[in-house]
């Protein structure tokens, strides 16, 4: 009962002394899902003993009462009791009864405190009153009014919540009901509808809520797991008066509005047959990135990496970005001649570098909008990781410089994985950046699926809840609100540095682009969307009537746009020539000359001193921290590593040690990511050392290599492929001074990010004249241990490159860095450490970047024959791109009766078993290291130095997978089809490999019998 009673203490109702106002005749006019029946109509009259002075008296009396109602007077006993039970002011005082009256008397004068309720039901009803609050918070979204067409609801649900004031008979649902809606309550701490008042009547209270989460905005919060993030929401939407805006904020946009608009009917004037994919309907999606833009650059944001589809990018580039106009317009003139290399891609997939000045801060700014394929969400990832780049290259450990904003659409924000692979990379230590706005363009549409037949969540944004980010879903119909909620999300990021959601809920005016007809399948949304208003007439109509503008002023900002674009137009006429590089948006500056081309076209030796190699070495097998317990096995490692440095060897792990490490003496940020990496999934790695005694306490030796080194990053990343691997790819286009290199876990897990090997990673430069280094690390090798972890699919990679199988080049001095420079990317199985070294060096000390796909071994890892002397990589040393029979030294060349072409692992297989047979004499084995670009003058010269062997291509994957398929015609070409090249390998098959160790062996056994069977290819035309 103590407990119940210091309850009632904190909850009492107002002073008597203060004075019920009359809210509903002091509130404007607005749209409300709840109608009350009456409302207070004048003051009542307060207590008459109550004054400043006497106050604390009575509040000292009060705090004896509720410990012991009998050590007050009987007066004051009545007194407390009929204002706790919720007496109006005035009525909670009785008179004390004349000394002569009767008992009688005295029963019937307190008649009213025993018809009162009892304090039970005061905590109750304040209880109640705190949950209705929280519903609204909670459910209101589910009542606010988002559609701008009124025909469907946003949460995909006409379903009302019961615990939603809709009418006043759903009171009930809290044990209240209509007599309560003029009783005043106490207001809980987890609201600020109250403003400066600290209580409000009920009928105020569920009209003030309404307000605030059941208008034009619709706000997801109360999932937040933080109240110091909740009461900052509920601050910015509850507050009395926060969506006001100056008449200068009105007119800007109004002016930002006639922009958008205009833009997208101007293109449609000039090119209504071309495709655009226009924002109609969403034209608020402009205004609600610059103000995003206008408030993250005044909170010294100076850096904004923007990711979209298709739809309203050319107004984006135009609106935002500030493309110049003529550069779009010349886009659409189908004479007009493309003079940069590559295949180039459509106007509406391009992206744009640009740094201006913000004219609402007055501040630098640079933008970019990143480059991105019709795969909707796959350059979500990218935006990232060139984002985090871009945060570590100037120092920007917190995100206050450098920020990223993502566009979606409604259906692709629902449907597709990546999404939610992008989201669980935003709060780790290596991959958040800090916090993203994502704007969702909301059209309640797919292509022509209905939103009810594309997701199960109730809203398209319900992805992001995963991550406690905060939804703002807001009626795109309605500017003054976007503009609102557009300005808290930037505030939301720079505050607390975490991703939040805009969900601009709009509609599409036309179909999925400007020559679909919606009308087959969404007939009375479309029928609606004809009659709709367009918004900009709206919102013009608003500040016309409200003053805030002349029609002849709004008329004024019309022309003026429209000048703008037909003198762009006009200029569009005179170019001639399309330049993609000009749609650049990663430039590097200093890296080409002026006109794009590499400064040089040749390579330096990838070798290095034997001081360098030793030091590198000696720190790799060495804790470079004191007081750091290792555990045992690793002791055991390390000592191993420091005996192949005493003997001048390598083996696969500290081949790239060496690579790595020489890298960053010489000023080359290195950044390995993956799953597993930093130990490494075949344990060979081991590049984070972890303190057996000391929880977390870690220790990188590759960042103890020089004084003063470039960083190492190594990280572990999120159990993701499609999303880590955009990530890296994003890093590395921010520079090209890093090797960036993404492990797959097993190589055959590539094929989960195959739309960014797809659409970015191999057809990148063609598409955007834009260079990329990434390097994919990807074991493969047939071990006998299934399908599922064997091949890292390299006839796809070959599959995807652009060199001509049926043409011998020309060969010429740079015709080795000449073909790299031509090629898409490069790919390599190396089957030595010192290749797999140089190949690493190569990669950053050519004059341009390719993406370079390494298929890496496993068993080789620890393969006693797969060691490299520090001979193979000393000063003036190189990459083999074809490893030649060393056995024949000591042979006759004509004598030798087959040449076997292999790559990668099998080598090993391959010349053991040559030994066993005593074939040396009879059997040369020549390594293709470096698979594309094909070397075909290697390959050449090997052939003809056996001018009497048979041609034999020895893989162990099956027929139809590996690099068959690939090498073969290549090496035809090379010998004018003059001989056949025989195959020796597994059978076509569908999987893989097989599950059956058994199997696996005798696989084995037969194509090796094969390749060294004089007799195999005898008769076969």
């Amino acid at each position: 009962m103590h407990r119940l009673r210091t309850c009632a203490a904190r909850l009492r109702p107002l002073a008597a002394s203060r004075t019920v106002q009359n809210y509903s005749h002091k509130q404007p006019a607005a749209p409300r899902t709840f109608q009350p029946i009456r409302c207070f109509t004048a003051p009542v009259a307060a207590e008459p003993f109550l004054s400043g002075t006497s106050s604390n008296y009575v509040e000292e009396m009060y705090f004896a009462w509720l410990e012991n109602p009998k050590s007050v007077h009987k007066s004051w006993d009545v007194f407390f009791r009929n204002a706790n039970a919720g007496a109006p002011p005035g009525m909670a005082y009785q008179s004390p009864p004349p000394l002569g009256m009767s008992l009688s008397g005295l029963a019937s004068a307190q008649s009213l405190v025993s018809a009162q309720p009892n304090v039970e039901k005061l905590v109750e009803d304040h209880l109640a009153v705190q949950s209705l609050i929280r519903a609204y918070q909670i459910r209101g979204h589910h009542v606010a009014q988002l559609d701008p067409l009124g025909i469907m609801d946003a949460d995909l649900d006409s379903f009302v919540p019961a615990d939603i004031i809709t009418s006043s008979d759903k009171l009930g649902f809290y044990g209240l009901d209509e007599s309560d809606l003029d009783k005043v309550f106490r207001l809980p701490t987890t609201t600020f509808i109250g403003g400066s008042e600290s209580a409000l009547p009920l009928r105020e209270i569920i009209r003030r809520l309404e307000m605030a989460y059941c208008q034009h905005i619709g706000v997801e919060f109360m999932f937040i797991n933080d109240l110091e993030q909740c009461q900052w929401i509920r601050e910015k939407f509850e507050k009395p008066g926060v969506m006001q805006f100056t008449l200068d904020e009105k007119r800007t946009l109004l002016a930002r509005m006639v922009r958008a608009t205009r833009f997208e009917e101007f293109l449609q004037r000039k090119w209504s047959s071309e495709k655009r994919f226009g924002l109609e309907g969403c034209e608020s999606l402009i205004p609600a990135l610059k103000t995003i833009i206008d408030r993250s650059s005044a909170n010294g944001v100076d850096n904004v990496i923007m990711g979209m589809p298709h739809r309203g990018r050319l107004n984006v580039l135009a609106n935002v970005i500030r493309k110049e106009l003529e550069q779009i317009f010349c886009q659409f003139d189908s004479k007009l001649e493309a003079a940069d290399e590559g295949s180039g891609d459509v106007k509406y997939h391009l992206g744009m570098y640009h740094r201006r000045i913000n004219r609402v801060t007055d501040r630098n700014i640079t933008l970019s909008l990143m480059a991105n394929p019709s795969h909707l969400e796959a350059v979500d990832p990218v935006v990232q990781g060139k984002t985090k780049a871009e945060q570590f290259y100037c120092g920007d450990t917190d995100g206050k410089k450098v920020m990223s904003i993502l566009l979606h659409g409604d259906a692709a924000f629902a449907g597709q994985g990546i999404v939610y692979e992008t989201f669980h990379l935003s709060d780790l230590p290596s991959y958040t950046t800090h916090g993203t706005v994502h704007v969702v363009v909301n059209n309640q549409i797919g292509f022509t699926t209905d939103p009810r037949m594309a997701r199960s969540s109730p809203y398209p944004t319900d992805v992001a809840r995963v991550v406690n980010a905060p939804i703002f879903h807001v009626n795109a119909d309605d500017p003054e609100a976007v503009m609102y909620v557009c300005n808290v999300a930037a505030e939301w990021r720079a505050t607390f540095h975490k991703d939040v959601v805009v969900d601009l809920v709009g509609y599409r005016r036309n179909g999925h682009n400007e020559m679909d007809e919606p009308m087959f399948t969404q007939p009375l949304m479309y029928k609606q969307i004809k009659k709709q208003k367009p918004v900009l007439q709206k919102y013009a109509e608003r500040l016309t009537s409200e003053g805030a503008v002349t029609q002849q002023e709004y008329e004024e900002e019309i022309s003026k746009y429209d000048k703008i674009c037909e003198e762009a137009y006009e200029r569009s006429k005179d170019e001639k020539i399309m330049h993609i590089k000009h749609w650049l948006d990663s430039p590097w500056p200093g890296f080409f000359t002026l006109d794009g081309q590499p400064k040089s076209m040749s390579c330096p030796h990838t070798g290095l001193s034997e001081e360098d190699l030793t030091h590198i070495g000696e720190v790799a097998s060495s804790v470079p921290v004191e007081d750091f317990t290792v555990h045992g096995g690793l002791k055991r490692i390390l000592k191993s590593r420091a005996d192949m440095i005493k003997s001048r060897t390598v083996d696969w792990a500290l081949g790239e040690y060496m690579a790595f490490g020489s890298l960053l003496k010489e000023g080359i940020n290195v950044r390995l990511s993956g799953q597993d990496v930093e130990r490494g999934t075949f344990s060979h790695r081991h590049h984070v050392l972890h303190d057996q005694n000391v929880d977390k306490r870690t220790c990188i030796p590759m960042n103890h290599l020089w004084p003063n080194q470039a960083p190492y990053t190594v990280c572990n990343s999120s159990l993701s492929e499609y999303g880590v691997l955009g990530f890296e790819l994003g890093f590395a286009m921010a520079s090209p001074n890093a090797l960036v290199l993404w492990e797959a876990q097993f190589g055959d897990f590539n094929n989960t990010a195959q739309g960014i090997i797809d659409q970015f990673i191999s057809p990148g430069q063609a598409k955007w004249v834009r260079q990329n280094g990434i390097v994919l690390l990807l074991p493969h090798g047939m071990e006998g241990m299934g399908p599922e972890h064997s091949s890292a699919r390299p006839e796809r990679f070959l599959q995807m490159c652009n060199d001509d199988s049926d043409m011998f080049p020309k060969i010429t001095d740079d015709f080795a860095v000449r073909q790299l420079y031509d090629c898409n990317w490069i790919v390599v199985n190396c089957s030595t450490p010192a290749n797999y070294f140089h190949v690493l060096r190569r990669q950053i000390l050519q004059p341009f970047r390719k993406p370079l796909i390494i298929f890496t071994p496993k068993s080789l890892l620890r393969h006693p024959e797969a060691k490299s002397s520090f001979n193979d990589m000393n000063s003036g040393t190189d990459f083999l791109r074809l490893i030649p029979d060393v056995s024949a030294e000591s042979r006759s060349a004509a004598s030798v009766k087959r040449l076997v072409f292999c790559t990668g692992k099998v080598y090993y297989e391959l010349n053991r078993e040559r030994t066993a047979r005593g074939m040396e004499a009879d059997v040369a084995i020549a390594r293709i290291e470096q698979l594309s670009p094909f070397p075909f003058d290697l390959v050449k010269a090997e052939v003809e130095r056996f001018p009497n062997a048979e041609l034999v291509w020895c893989q162990e994957e099956h027929k139809n997978q590996g690099y068959y398929d690939y090498v073969k015609p290549r090496i035809r070409t090379t010998i004018n089809r003059e001989r056949p090249v025989w195959y020796a390998g597994r059978d076509p098959a569908a999987a893989p490999a097989t599950g059956n160790k058994h199997t696996h062996l005798q696989e084995l056994k037969r194509f090796l019998d094969t390749t060294f069977n004089m007799e195999a290819f005898k008769g076969l035309s």
